[in-house]
C-alpha cells in the first residue's frame, strides 16, 4: 500500500487552522467500515476501489475510504438534531493502477441541522474549503461548483413518464449508470438475461426470494464466498431486469439531457445555459433562485468570483450527494485529483437510519495536494 508523504507541520497547522476556528466538535471514528453498507451507498462498482478485511466466517469490513458515512452514524447515535464534527486522519483507497497514494489524509467537517438555513450552510462549507485549500499557499486553485438537485429539476421540464424521470434522478451521481440510461435512448423495452429468474423473485417476498436463491446455489452445488448475500442479489436481479423494461429516453430528451450535462461555465453564464436548454420552470427558477443567494455568501465570505465556476455534471464518487457538490481544483494538478471536494447529503442521512429532517452539508480537503509543494 502507498502512502501518501507528510505535510511539513506548519503548512498543514496554516491548512487545519479554518476548520478549528469553527468550535466542532472534534471527532473519531473506526477505520473498519461495514462494507455491504458503503456498496449499498456508492454502488457496486467502488468494490475494486476498497480495501476489504474479513476474518475466517467473520463479515466484510473495509478500511474507511471516506469520513462521512461513519461521521454521519455517530451523530445519529448521538440522538442530537444538530451538531459540527471536524475530523483529520487517514483514508484507504486503491488507486487502480495510478501513481496515487491508497492511503491518505483527510481533514474535513460535516454540519447537521434542522434549522432550514441551507443555502447559509451551504456557503459556509464550502467557503470553508476555499480557505483551507488556499492556505496550502497554491495560487492556482478555482472553485468548481454543482448541483443534483438542479438535474432532478431540469428533468421536470423535460415530459417524462415519471418512473423514468424517477430512476434518472436516482441515477443522477452515479455517472456510469446515467451515460447507461443516454446510451439506450430511442430503444423499446427488453428483457436482460437475468429476467426470467427475476419474474421468479419479483412475487415473493425477500425471505422467500433469498430462500429461493439460496435453494438454486445448493442444487448447483455452489459455495458463495464473501461478497453480498443471498436478499442482495435477489434485490439487484428485479431492479436490474425492472431497469431494462422501464422506458428510455427518446432521442430529443437524450440529446438534451446531453446539452444541459455538457453546461460549464461561470455560474451566471452557466445558469444562463440551463434556461436556454431547459425553458421556463417554477421548480428550476426556483432552484437557480437559491444559486444567486449563495454566491453572494460565497463573495461576502472572501472566494473571489473570478475563481468560480459552474458544472452541471459535477458529481464525486459516493452518490449520496442529493444537493449543492462542489470541488477546489489547482490549474498544476488534473481535474480528478481535486484538492477539497464537499456537498449537500440531506438524504443520507435517513437512509442510515435517521429523519427525513436531518439536513447535512460537509466537506473534506487532501491536505498533501493543498500544500504547494506537495503533489505535482
Amino acid at each position: 500500500m502507498r502512502a501518501e508523504p507528510a505535510v511539513p507541520a506548519a503548512a498543514l497547522a496554516a491548512i487545519r487552522a479554518p476548520f478549528e476556528t469553527l468550535g466542532a466538535e472534534v471527532v473519531d471514528v473506526p477505520i473498519l467500515q461495514p462494507l455491504g453498507l458503503l456498496l449499498d451507498l456508492a454502488g457496486e462498482a467502488m468494490r475494486a476501489r476498497l480495501f476489504v478485511v474479513q476474518a475466517a466466517g467473520g463479515e466484510e469490513t473495509c478500511l474507511r475510504p471516506d469520513f462521512t458515512v461513519p461521521v454521519v452514524r455517530q451523530h445519529l447515535e448521538s440522538g442530537r438534531a444538530a451538531g459540527r464534527y471536524y475530523y483529520e486522519g487517514k483514508a484507504f483507497r486503491a488507486a487502480l493502477g495510478s501513481d496515487q497514494p491508497d492511503e491518505f489524509r483527510q481533514i474535513g467537517l460535516e454540519r447537521f441541522a434542522a434549522d432550514g438555513e441551507t443555502l447559509e450552510a451551504d456557503a459556509e462549507i464550502a467557503a470553508l474549503a476555499w480557505a483551507s485549500a488556499a492556505a496550502g499557499g497554491r495560487g492556482d486553485l478555482t472553485l468548481h461548483l454543482g448541483d443534483i438537485a438542479l438535474f432532478s429539476a431540469f428533468l421536470e421540464t423535460q415530459g417524462l413518464a415519471p418512473p423514468l424521470a424517477a430512476r434518472l434522478k436516482r441515477v443522477a451521481a452515479r455517472p456510469r449508470l446515467l451515460a447507461a440510461e443516454l446510451a439506450r435512448a430511442g430503444s423499446e423495452p427488453t428483457v436482460d438475461d437475468n429476467g426470467r429468474l427475476a419474474d421468479l423473485l419479483a412475487g415473493l417476498s425477500e425471505t422467500d426470494a433469498a430462500s429461493l436463491l439460496e435453494e438454486v446455489w445448493s442444487l448447483a452445488g455452489v459455495e458463495p464466498v464473501g461478497g453480498r448475500g443471498a436478499a442482495e442479489i435477489a434485490q439487484r436481479l428485479i431492479r436490474r431486469a425492472e431497469a431494462a423494461r422501464a422506458p428510455a429516453l427518446t432521442l430529443d430528451q437524450a440529446q438534451a439531457v446531453r446539452r444541459f450535462l455538457a453546461v460549464d461555465d461561470a455560474p451566471r453564464a452557466a445558469f444562463a445555459a440551463v434556461r436556454a436548454i431547459a425553458g421556463k420552470s417554477a421548480a428550476l427558477e426556483a432552484a437557480l433562485g437559491g444559486w444567486s443567494r449563495r454566491l453572494e455568501l460565497l463573495a461576502a465570505a472572501g472566494v473571489p468570483a473570478d475563481r468560480l465556476r459552474f458544472a452541471t455534471a459535477l458529481g464525486h464518487a459516493f452518490d449520496y450527494y442529493d444537493g449543492l457538490t462542489f470541488e477546489v481544483r489547482s490549474a498544476a494538478l488534473a481535474p480528478d485529483r481535486a484538492v477539497a471536494v464537499g456537498g449537500r447529503y440531506d438524504g443520507l442521512p435517513a437512509r442510515l437510519g435517521g429523519t427525513a429532517a436531518v439536513q447535512a452539508v460537509g466537506c473534506m480537503v487532501r491536505p498533501w495536494r493543498a500544500w504547494a509543494g506537495g503533489e505535482a
